[in-house]
C-alpha cells in the first residue's frame, strides 16, 4: 500500500502536437521560400521597390523559421494535488514575494488585494510567509499592509470556510461574480448570507481607511513608534526597513495566517538600486535569514492568485520531477481580468504565452517572465543541477559569493548542502536586525550578485537574463496553465501608459540581444539547446520587427508616389498611376 502511494504521480507531460498545424506550417514555410524564389530570379528585371519587399520578406521568412522552432512541439503539464499529501508526509514551505515601486501608479489598495488572495491560498498557514517588497518606501503602504492584515484575521477563514474560488476581495465583492457558497443548501445559505454582508462592510471599511489616509495623510490610531522609521525619509535616500507586521505565532491567536513582512530596501542617491531585479534580491536574502523556504513564488503587486490552489499545482511540477534539473522554475501565464474588448493593445500576449509558452515547454522550458512563478531557492543561489559542492563547503568562498552574513551564509549552507534546521513557524522577529543587514545597498559589494547569484542585472528585462542563465546551467523549466488561471492582473490603462511599458520591454530586450549572454553564443559554451536559443532569439528581436513591419506596409505608398511595382506585373498594375 506504501508503495502504491508512493507511486501516485505528481504531474504529467502532454505533447499536444497537430499535424494539421505542421502541415499548415510548413505550407506557409513553403509559400515564403516560393515568394523569394520568385523575387531572386526576377530581381534582375525590377527596380528598386522589388530588392526592398525582396528584403522585408526574407526577414519575415527567417521571423517565420524561428517560430516553427518553438510551434513544432508544444507540450501541456498537467498536475495531481490531489495526491501530494499521500505521497508527502508534510508539505514543503514556500516565501511568497510581493514588489511594488511607487504608491501612486500601484495604489496601495491593489497591493492589499494581492496580499490578501496569497494568504488565503488553499496550504498551510504555517508552511508561508508572505515578503512584500516596497520600493517606494512608503507609509501608506505600510499602514494599508497593518489595516490587510486585521481584515486578513476575518477574510481568510470566511475563504475557507465557504471554499471560495475567488479570494481578491475587490474582485469577489464585484457584480460578475457569484455570492453563494458552491455547495449551497438553505442552511448554509442563511448563515452564507449573514457573514457575506458582515466581511463586505468590513471590506469597505479597509477601503475607507486606506483612501482617507492618502487624501488626508493620517495613519490611523497607531502610535508614532510603529512610523519613526518612516519619518524624514526620502524615497530615494533612507537606510533599511524591514517590519514584522504578522507573526504566525500559533499561542498568539486562534487565528492561523501566514508570516507577513514589510520591507523597504535601503537606497542611497550614488548606489545602483538595479530596479526591480535589486528589489528580489533583497527580498531573497531577506526571506533566507527569516524562513528560508526551498521555493519562492514572486508575483507583481497588480496580480492577484485567481486559483486557490495554485501553490500546490505549483509544488506538484516542483517535486514531481526525479531530478531537479527537470525543473528549475515553474511559469505561469500572465492574464490579465480588464482589458478592452477586443483587447487593442495587446494586453493579454495570448501569442507569446499559448503558443511560444507552450512550444519552449517542449525544448528547455518557457523563459521566466518576471511574475507569476516558482522559483527552487537553489537554482536561484546559482548552483547548476548535479553539480559538486564540496567546494562551497569554505565558509570564505561562501561569503565571496554570497556577502558576509553570517546569519544568512547559514541558511545559504543549509539550502545548499540540504542541512535544514528551520522549522515553520519560524520565529522571524528575532531575526529582524539581521534582515535589515543583508538589505542594505553595500552588502552586495564584491560578491556575486547580479552576476552569477540571484536575479541578473544590467537590463530592466531582469527576467529574461535570469532565465536565460538558468537555462544556460542546464536547467529546465515549465510552464503551467491550470484552469482557472493562476494569477490575474491588472493591464495597462491606456494607449500611452501601455506604449510606454511596450517601449520599456523592447529596449531591455535590445540590451540582452546586445549582451556577451546573447544566447546564440551561448549555445557554445554552456547548455543551452540550439531550439532553445532559437526560441529566446526569436523573443529578443521582436523590437526590430516594427522597422520591417514599418518600412513594408509604407512600400504600396513608396510605389504610387514613384510610378513603380513590387508585386507580380499583373498584380502590381493596381498601384500604378498612369
Amino acid at each position: 500500500m506504501a508503495k502504491q502511494l508512493l507511486s501516485l504521480p505528481l504531474c504529467a507531460k502532454v505533447s499536444r502536437r497537430s499535424i494539421i498545424r505542421r502541415t499548415l506550417d510548413v505550407a506557409i514555410l513553403c509559400l515564403y521560400l516560393s515568394l523569394l524564389g520568385y523575387r531572386l530570379l526576377s530581381l534582375r528585371n525590377h527596380g528598386f521597390p522589388w530588392l526592398l519587399a525582396l528584403l522585408w520578406e526574407s526577414w519575415f521568412a527567417f521571423i517565420w523559421l524561428l517560430a516553427l522552432t518553438t510551434r513544432w512541439n508544444p507540450v501541456e503539464h498537467k498536475t495531481y494535488p490531489e495526491n501530494l499529501l499521500p505521497r508527502l508526509t508534510e508539505l514543503p514551505p514556500v516565501d511568497m514575494f510581493v514588489t511594488t515601486a511607487d504608491p501612486v501608479l500601484e495604489p496601495p489598495l491593489v497591493t492589499v488585494n494581492t496580499v490578501l488572495s496569497l494568504l488565503a491560498v488553499d496550504y498551510p498557514a504555517d508552511k508561508l510567509a508572505c515578503y512584500v517588497s516596497d520600493d517606494g518606501c512608503s507609509p501608506l503602504t505600510f499602514y494599508s499592509l497593518v489595516e490587510a492584515s486585521n481584515f486578513a484575521k476575518l477574510w481568510v477563514p470566511f475563504c475557507k470556510k465557504y471554499k471560495l474560488q475567488v479570494r481578491a476581495p475587490f474582485q469577489y465583492f464585484s457584480a460578475k461574480y457569484p455570492t453563494l457558497p458552491p455547495h449551497d443548501d438553505g442552511l448554509l445559505s442563511s448563515g452564507f448570507k449573514l457573514e457575506l454582508k458582515k466581511m463586505k462592510d468590513d471590506y469597505e471599511q479597509l477601503c475607507e481607511k486606506i483612501e482617507d489616509a492618502a487624501q488626508n495623510l493620517t495613519l490611523g490610531p497607531y502610535s508614532a513608534d510603529d512610523y519613526a522609521a518612516f519619518q524624514n525619509m526620502e524615497r530615494n535616500d533612507h537606510p533599511s526597513i524591514v517590519k514584522v507586521i504578522w507573526e504566525n505565532k500559533k499561542e498568539s491567536s486562534s487565528v492561523i495566517l501566514p508570516h507577513l513582512v514589510y520591507i523597504s530596501r535601503e537606497k542611497r542617491p550614488n548606489h545602483p538600486h538595479n530596479y526591480k531585479a535589486g528589489a528580489m534580491n533583497v527580498l531573497t536574502r531577506v526571506s533566507g535569514v527569516m524562513t528560508n523556504a526551498p521555493f519562492m513564488l514572486n508575483v507583481d503587486c497588480d496580480m492577484f492568485a485567481s486559483n486557490p490552489k495554485i501553490i500546490l499545482e505549483g509544488i506538484c511540477l516542483l517535486l514531481g520531477v526525479k531530478d531537479e534539473q527537470e525543473c528549475g522554475f515553474v511559469q505561469c501565464p500572465q492574464i490579465f481580468y480588464n482589458v478592452l474588448k477586443d483587447d487593442p493593445f495587446g494586453n493579454q500576449m495570448i501569442v507569446p504565452f499559448a503558443i511560444i509558452g507552450s512550444g519552449m515547454a517542449g525544448i528547455q522550458g518557457p523563459l521566466y517572465a518576471g511574475t507569476g512563478c516558482f522559483h527552487r531557492r537553489k537554482t536561484i543561489y546559482g548552483l547548476p543541477p548535479n553539480h559538486d559542492t564540496d567546494y562551497l563547503e569554505d565558509a570564505k568562498i561562501l561569503e565571496e559569493r554570497f556577502g558576509k552574513s553570517p546569519e544568512f551564509i547559514e541558511t545559504v549552507a543549509e539550502t545548499l548542502f540540504g542541512r535544514r534546521e528551520k522549522h515553520f513557524p519560524c520565529d522571524i522577529s528575532s531575526t529582524v536586525e539581521a534582515a535589515c543587514r543583508v538589505a542594505d545597498c553595500g552588502y552586495e559589494n564584491n560578491t556575486c550578485w547580479g552576476a552569477e547569484v540571484g536575479l541578473m542585472y544590467g537590463s530592466v528585462t531582469e527576467d529574461i537574463l535570469t532565465g536565460m542563465r538558468i537555462h544556460n546551467m542546464g536547467s529546465k523549466s515549465t510552464f503551467l496553465m491550470p484552469n482557472p488561471p493562476a494569477f490575474l492582473g491588472c493591464a495597462a490603462p491606456a494607449g500611452p501608459v501601455s506604449m510606454t511599458q511596450v517601449k520599456r520591454w523592447g529596449v531591455g530586450l535590445l540590451e540582452v540581444l546586445c549582451r556577451k549572454q546573447n544566447p546564440v553564443p551561448s549555445v557554445f559554451t554552456t547548455e543551452l539547446h540550439l531550439k532553445q536559443a532559437l526560441a529566446y532569439l526569436q523573443i529578443l528581436i521582436w523590437p526590430i520587427n516594427s522597422i520591417s513591419e514599418f518600412a513594408y506596409a509604407a512600400l504600396p505608398a513608396y510605389c504610387i508616389i514613384t510610378n513603380s511595382y513590387f508585386l507580380p506585373e499583373h498584380v502590381g498594375q493596381a498601384f500604378r498611376v498612369e
